[in-house]
């Protein structure tokens, strides 16, 4: 139904998807789209938000809402961020600026991943707003602090270090659509290319007219290949020898914020601000990692009541309505980042399509509030909140 649709034809977050789906190959929407393993993490995201209900109050005044918040002493309009998503400029030419210039449009951060294909001094000198980097620390971490330099030369305000990756992820669908690392083309994934014209002209064949398919922008020199080359820096991604001791190094470089992302237990929330993290993001990588996690926002009230008096809590993780953004708000989360929302609007529409998906939570973070008799975003607390017990299922053999 969404495929051929208009842009306005889409009236939220899972009408984009559709129309991302429809518009994508399938190796390219599952990448994005799906958890890893089994995908219990991802569908426990999802199911976690059920199980908790929103206490209306009703005949209050909600006529003057304003959902704006300060963090780290400045100002959004909304208590939304984006969350770094690696393949934006796959789905769209250079979708990072799209992306980019809408978030500075609707007065939110945007974050930039490593793996982006835009680099991160174009993103600042074409775009601008609030902008902020996340890091991966790869196995030779000079190579991660060329990165951090870089950012900083650039005007980034915030560095956002992942941490809850330190082996390779087990997600078998990339394997059976024949998408891998580097890009091999098939039979069959070339026939789903194929298959949708749309993307193939509108983004692949864009690059080619202006210089080729993208790279790792934000890799360091020498190790920016493109997708179809083997990459020297893919193996060096991942860490799994990394300590406390490399946050503190990267506090003593960074002049700016420090976020860890990937925390779910109160004790990593208190070793990260002991090591020098001015916030942090309580993540499960969206259902894409860790198959057995937590869902973010089961343990974030655990998190908030260890630290949130400290530091600044940020939540990111299966957030696609505004009503799920409250109930974090209410829980005590100062701000959301989302990551595939945006993304499917950015897919659907470049930076008006992006634009869509961000105003689609602003309405519904809006209507939820007025529900919750509430006018202002520091109104939100625990008691609008009730969580409903999920019902037995027996097993069966």
């Amino acid at each position: 139904m969404f495929g051929k649709g208009k842009l306005e034809d889409a009236l939220n977050t899972h009408d984009m998807r559709e129309m991302a789906k429809a518009r994508l190959p399938k190796w390219m929407f599952e990448f994005v789209d799906r958890g890893t393993e089994d995908e219990v993490a991802l569908r426990n995201n999802r199911a976690a938000f059920e199980r908790i209900k929103l206490k209306t109050q009703v005949l209050v005044d909600v006529s003057k809402r304003d959902q704006s918040i300060e963090v780290f002493g400045k100002t959004h309009n909304m208590p939304l961020g984006i969350a770094p998503t690696g393949p934006a400029g796959m789905l769209w030419y250079q979708g990072e600026l799209e992306l980019a210039r809408a978030a500075k449009a609707a007065g939110i951060p945007f974050t930039l991943a490593t793996g982006s294909q835009t680099s991160m001094e174009d993103v600042a000198k074409l775009v601008g707003g609030t902008l902020w980097f996340q890091l991966y620390m790869w196995s030779d971490v000079r190579m991660s602090h060329i990165l951090v330099e870089r950012a900083k030369n650039a005007g980034f305000e915030a560095l956002l270090v992942t941490v809850d990756g330190p082996v390779g992820t087990n997600r078998e669908y990339n394997t059976r659509n024949g998408y891998t690392v580097p890009f091999r083309y098939t039979s069959k994934n070339t026939m789903a290319v194929l298959k949708h014209p749309e993307w193939l002209f509108g983004v692949i064949m864009k690059y080619w007219m202006n210089g080729g398919m993208p790279t790792r922008a934000n890799y360091p020199e020498g190790m920016t290949e493109k997708f179809t080359h083997v990459s020297t820096a893919e193996r060096k991604t991942k860490n799994d020898s990394l300590s406390w001791q490399n946050l503190e190094e990267l506090r003593a470089m960074w002049p700016g914020k420090l976020l860890v992302k990937g925390i779910l237990t109160p004790h990593d929330a208190e070793m990260a601000i002991k090591h020098g993290a001015d916030g942090i993001i309580v993540s499960n990588h969206g259902g894409r990692n860790f198959d057995s996690s937590m869902a973010p926002i089961e343990v974030l009230p655990s998190i908030v009541d260890a630290v949130g008096s400290k530091t600044t809590v940020i939540v990111d993780s299966g957030f696609r309505r505004g009503s799920d953004v409250v109930k974090a708000l209410c829980i005590g989360a100062k701000m959301v980042l989302v990551g595939r929302a945006t993304l499917w609007g950015t897919t659907v529409g470049g930076e008006a399509g992006a634009a869509r998906s961000i105003n689609f939570y602003r309405e519904e973070i809006s209507r939820t509030m007025a529900y919750l008799g509430c006018t202002t975003v520091p109104q939100l607390n625990r008691s609008f909140l009730e969580t409903v017990p999920t019902p037995h299922v027996p097993l069966t053999v």
